[in-house]
C-alpha cells in the first residue's frame, strides 16, 4: 500500500528509452480495470500502480501489448501435505494474494509449484515460502530463474559497447585524417562489412523498440535512431550499389556507412553511461535494504539457534552480539548497550539502549549483548517502511513534470514532421538527395526525448537518496518540490522545540529546610512511581549523587498527589489543594509559586510532618539544537512561528529564548490547522510572483490537522505515527536543525530539476534547428544526444554530495542526563 493507505503495486519495466514511452505505458495502465491512478519513472525504469483489486497479470498483459516488458522471473518449490485438488486450490489462493507474484501453478502429481514473480522483489523465495507455510503445507526451494544482476547485465551491456566501437572505429578514422591532408578512405566493401553488424545485429534494439512503437500509434527515441541510421546505411549502399566502383574508390562519391555505425555506438555508449548513473542514483535505496541481515539469532527454551529471518515471528525473542546488526524492531529484554542507528537516523554518534528500550532493525549492537523481543517483522519494520517511503518518493512525479508529459507526447511526430520538411527544403532549393537525406538524418539522430524524461526524476531521485542518508525523509515528490519556496516555519512546542518529558527546573526550600534534603524527601516517596514528574525528582537526585532513603507506607492520593514515610517522618507532594486541605501555610513560598505558574512550570508543594518543607518547579527542556535550528532559518529569511497551548507567558518566554519571530500562545489542537490557513493567508509573495508557503512542524497525534493542512508537513521521528503518516517530509531524529536541512536540500533538488528542463529544451532548440541547416554533421549529432542524457544524470549526481550546514554532532538528547545542577528561572 502507498502511505495514504490505497493498494498499490510497483512493477520493474524493461524496454523503455525515452519520456515518449513514460507516456504509452501510463496511458496503457489507466486503461487496466480498477487502476486508479499510474505514474512511470523512467530513471528508476519502474511502474507505480494504485487502485483496488490489482491484478497483475492483466496488468502484465497491457504492458507488453504496449511494446514493453515486466521484468520477471520463476520460482520452482517441491511442497509437502498437498493430498488433494483442494490443497492445491488453497496455495494457489495463497500464493496469488502476493502482490509481486504475477502467476502461480501449483501440480498435485508433483507436488510442486512453479511461481512466476516479479524481478527485484526482496526476499521473494523467502515470502512465498513463508505464504505456504501459513496455508498449512512445507515448502522447500527447487530452484529459481536467476535474477540477471546488475553486474551480469552491466558486463553485457559493456561488451556491446566495446564490440560497436571496435567496429566504428576503422570506419571513423579515415574521416579523422582528411582535415590534416591524409585523405583516404576503406574499400566500399569493407565499410559495408563493418557497418552492418552494427546496424543490424548490435542495433537490433532500436528497430525492436521502434516496431513496437509504431503498432501502438507512437514514437519514441528508438525510432528515430532507427529512422536516421536506416537511411544514412541504406543512402551509403544505393550509391555503392548504383555507382561506378571506380569512382567510390577513389572516394568521388561519398558514403556514409561511418555516421550510421558511429551514431548507433554512440548512442549505445549513451545508454551505458547513463545506466551507471541510474544504479549511483539509486543508491540510497539499496544502501538501505542491505542493512537488515539474512539471518536471525533465535533463543528458545533449548537455547540459540540462527534461522532464516523469514521464520521469526512477532514476540520471538533474538540474541544480538556485539558488531551485529539487529534483525527487526524489537524491545531490548537484558543487557545494555550503545547503538549506532547512522544509517537509518543520520545521528552520527551511537545512542544508549538499555533494558525496554526500542531497537530498529538495521542498526547496529557496537558493544554489549542483548536480548530483544521481535515487536515487528517484514514490512511492517522501521526499515522496510524507510525504504517503502523512499522508493515511493522517487516513483512519483513531481507537478512540473505535467510540462515535460505534455511536450513529449508530440515531441516525437514533431521531430519526424520536421525532418521531412528539411528534405522538401533541401530539394526545393536545388539541391541533391544526398545532402537532403543526411541533414534529415541529422535532424532525427539530434533530436533526444532521453533527457526531457530524465530531467525531473534523476534529480528527485539524487535528492530523495541523499536527503534519506541524513535523517531525512521525502515521502513524496510534491512536498520536495514545494518545500523549496517555504517561507514560514510554524512549530509545535512539546517534542518539537522542547525535549518533551518534564525535568526539575527549580527546588525552593522553605525556611530553615535544605534543598538537597528536600529533593532527597521527595525522591524517595517517589521511588518506583512511572509518573512523569516522579522520574523527573529521581533523575534530579541521581545527577546530584544524592543518598535516597527507603519509604515505607507510600500510598497515591487521586487527583492530588503521593504520600509516604521517610526516616520516620510523613512527607506528602502534591497540588496547591493538597497543602490546603493539610491546613499548612504556603504564605512564605506564595510568591514564587505565582511567579514559576506564569512562567508555564508545574508547581508540587513538599510537606514533612504537617509543616512546609518546600516546592518544585517542573518544566519541558527546551532541545539544546533548538536555538541553532530557528537562528538557521532567519540567516535563510525564513519567518519562523509557534504555534502551543501554552500560556501565553511561558510560550513567550521560550519565544524569546529562542529568537521565534512570532508566538501564537493557548492554542487549541483544533485551532492549529485554523492557524495555519491564517499564516497561508498572509504568506510573502515571492520572486515572480509565487506565494510563499508554509511548513509545519510537529510530532503529536493533536498537531495531524496542522500536519496537513500546511503546504508541507514536517514531522519528528520520534513523535507519533499519526504524525510521520500524515507529514510530507519525517525527521529521522528529534533534532529541529533538521528543518533548515529538508529546506535546503528540496532547493538543490528544485535547482538542479530547472537546469536540467533548461538543458533538455535548450539542446533541442538549438540543435534541431543546426541539423536542418546542414549545420551539424551525423557523427556529432549523434554524440551530442548520446552525451545529453548523460550529462543531466551526471548534474543530478552532484547532490549526492550535498551534507547539512551543521557539523556538531551533539548526541541525541532523549540520552541527555538531567539537569546537575538547579537554578532559579
Amino acid at each position: 500500500m502507498d502511505r495514504n493507505g490505497a493498494p498499490s503495486l510497483t512493477l520493474p519495466i524493461r524496454g523503455m528509452t525515452c519520456a515518449s514511452c513514460v507516456g504509452r505505458v501510463e496511458r496503457a495502465l489507466r486503461k487496466v480495470p480498477g487502476v486508479e491512478d499510474a505514474t512511470v519513472n523512467l530513471a528508476t525504469e519502474a511502474a507505480t500502480v494504485r487502485g483496488t483489486n490489482l491484478d497483475p497479470a492483466e496488468i502484465t498483459r497491457r504492458i507488453e501489448a504496449a511494446g514493453y516488458q515486466v521484468a520477471t522471473r520463476t520460482i520452482d518449490l517441491a511442497i509437502g501435505g498437498m493430498t488433494c485438488a483442494t490443497c492445491v486450490g488453497r496455495v494457489e489462493r495463497a500464493l496469488r494474494r502476493l502482490a509481486f507474484v504475477t502467476d502461480a501453478s501449483v501440480n498435485l502429481a508433483g507436488e510442486s509449484a512453479r511461481i512466476t514473480v516479479l524481478d527485484g522483489t526482496p526476499d521473494a523465495e523467502a515470502q512465498v515460502t513463508a505464504a505456504i507455510s501459513r496455508a498449512g503445507y512445507s515448502a522447500t526451494l527447487r530452484g529459481a530463474t536467476p535474477a540477471v544482476t546488475a553486474t551480469e547485465a552491466d558486463r553485457r551491456e559493456r561488451l556491446r559497447v566495446a564490440i560497436a566501437i571496435v567496429l566504428a572505429l576503422p570506419l571513423v578514422i579515415p574521416m579523422l585524417a582528411d582535415p590534416i591532408g591524409h585523405g583516404w578512405m576503406l574499400p566500399a566493401w569493407m565499410q559495408f562489412a563493418l557497418a552492418t553488424p552494427v546496424q543490424f545485429i548490435l542495433g537490433a534494439r532500436f528497430y525492436r523498440a521502434g516496431w513496437k512503437a509504431l503498432r501502438a500509434g507512437t514514437g519514441n527515441m528508438d525510432l528515430l535512431v532507427a529512422i536516421g541510421t536506416s537511411a544514412g546505411w541504406g543512402l551509403s549502399t544505393w550509391v555503392w550499389l548504383t555507382t561506378d566502383a571506380l569512382h567510390v574508390h577513389l572516394g568521388h562519391v561519398e558514403l556514409y556507412y561511418e555516421a550510421s555505425a558511429v551514431i548507433i555506438a554512440l548512442v549505445l555508449l549513451g545508454k551505458y553511461l547513463e545506466s551507471r548513473a541510474k544504479q549511483q542514483a539509486t543508491a540510497a535505496i539499496r544502501a538501505l535494504q542491505a542493512l537488515r541481515p539474512d539471518v536471525a539469532r533465535q533463543v528458545t527454551a533449548e537455547g540459540e539457534r540462527t534461522v532464516p529471518l523469514a521464520q521469526v515471528q512477532v514476540g520471538d525473542r533474538v540474541a544480538v552480539l556485539p558488531g551485529e546488526r539487529i534483525p527487526l524492531d524489537g524491545t531490548i529484554e537484558q543487557g545494555s548497550t550503545h547503538v549506532d542507528e547512522s544509517m537509518l537516523t543520520g545521528e552520527p554518534l551511537p545512542v544508549a539502549r538499555h533494558a525496554g528500550d526500542k531497537v530498529v532493525g538495521g542498526s547496529i549492537n557496537t558493544d554489549g549483548r542483548i536480548v530483544l523481543q521481535v515487536g515487528a517483522i517484514g514490512t511492517e519494520t522501521v526499515l522496510a517502511r524507510i525504504v517503502r517511503m523512499v522508493e515511493d518518493a522517487q516513483a512519483a512525479k513531481a507537478p512540473i513534470q505535467r510540462l515535460v508529459d505534455r511536450v513529449s507526447a508530440v515531441f516525437v511526430p514533431v521531430v519526424l514532421l520536421i525532418a521531412v520538411a528539411t528534405v522538401l527544403a533541401w530539394l526545393a532549393t536545388g539541391h541533391d538527395i544526398e545532402p537532403a537525406l543526411i541533414a534529415a538524418v541529422s535532424v532525427l539522430v539530434i533530436a533526444c526525448p532521453c533527457a526531457l524524461g530524465l530531467a525531473t526524476p534523476a534529480a528527485i531521485m539524487a535528492g530523495t537518496g541523499v536527503a534519506a542518508r541524513n535523517g531525512i525523509l521525502i515521502k513524496d515528490a510534491q512536498a520536495l518540490e514545494v518545500a523549496h519556496r517555504v517561507s514560514v516555519v510554524a512549530f509545535d512546542k512539546t517534542g518539537t522545540l522542547t525535549v518533551g518529558r518534564p525535568v526539575l527546573l527549580e527546588a525552593l526550600a522553605a525556611d530553615g529546610a535544605d534543598v538537597a534534603a528536600l529533593i532527597a524527601a521527595s525522591a524517595a516517596v517517589q521511588q518506583g512511581s512511572e509518573h512523569p514528574l516522579a522520574r523527573a525528582v529521581l533523575a534530579a537526585a541521581a545527577a546530584r549523587g544524592l543518598d535516597v532513603a527507603t519509604a515505607d507506607d507510600i500510598r497515591a492520593i487521586a487527583g492530588k498527589g503521593v504520600a509516604g514515610r521517610v526516616a520516620g517522618r510523613d512527607v506528602l507532594i502534591g497540588s496547591a489543594r493538597l497543602a490546603q486541605e493539610s491546613g499548612v501555610d504556603t504564605a512564605p513560598l506564595q510568591a514564587d509559586a505565582v511567579r514559576l505558574q506564569a512562567m508555564g512550570r508545574t508547581v508540587s508543594w513538599v510537606l514533612e510532618d504537617g509543616r512546609l518543607l518546600g516546592l518544585l518547579a517542573f518544566g519541558d527542556a527546551l532541545k539544546p539544537e533548538a536555538a541553532e535550528a530557528i537562528a538557521e532559518l532567519t540567516r535563510r529569511g525564513i519567518r519562523s512561528v509557534m504555534v502551543s497551548g501554552d500560556n501565553r507567558g511561558a510560550a513567550e518566554a521560550i519565544g524569546r529564548q529562542l529568537g521565534i519571530d512570532e508566538v501564537m500562545a493557548e492554542v487549541l489542537p483544533a485551532d492549529k490547522a485554523t492557524r495555519i490557513a491564517a499564516l497561508q493567508q498572509a504568506a510573502a509573495v515571492g520572486a515572480g510572483g509565487q506565494r510563499g508557503a508554509v511548513a509545519m512542524v510537529g510530532d503529536g497525534i493533536n498537531d495531524a490537522p496542522a500536519l496537513a493542512a500546511a503546504d508541507v508537513g514536517i514531522a519528528m521521528g520520534t513523535g507519533t505515527d499519526v504524525a510521520m503518516h500524515t507529514a510530507g517530509i519525517t525527521l529521522m531524529r528529534g533534532d529541529p536543525r533538521l528543518v533548515p536541512a529538508a529546506i535546503e536540500v528540496s532547493r538543490r533538488t528544485y535547482a538542479k530539476i530547472r537546469q536540467n528542463l533548461f538543458w533538455a529544451f535548450a539542446y533541442n532548440v538549438v540543435g534541431l534547428p543546426l541539423a536542418a541547416f546542414g549545420l551539424l554533421d551525423p557523427v556529432f549529432a549523434g554524440a551530442a544526444m548520446a552525451m545529453s542524457s548523460l550529462s543531466v544524470m551526471t548534474n543530478a549526481l552532484l547532490l549526492s554530495r550535498w551534507r547539512p550546514t551543521f557539523t556538531s554532532g551533539a548526541p541525541p538528547v532523549a540520552d541527555a542526563p538531567p539537569p546537575s545542577t538547579l537554578e532559579r528561572a
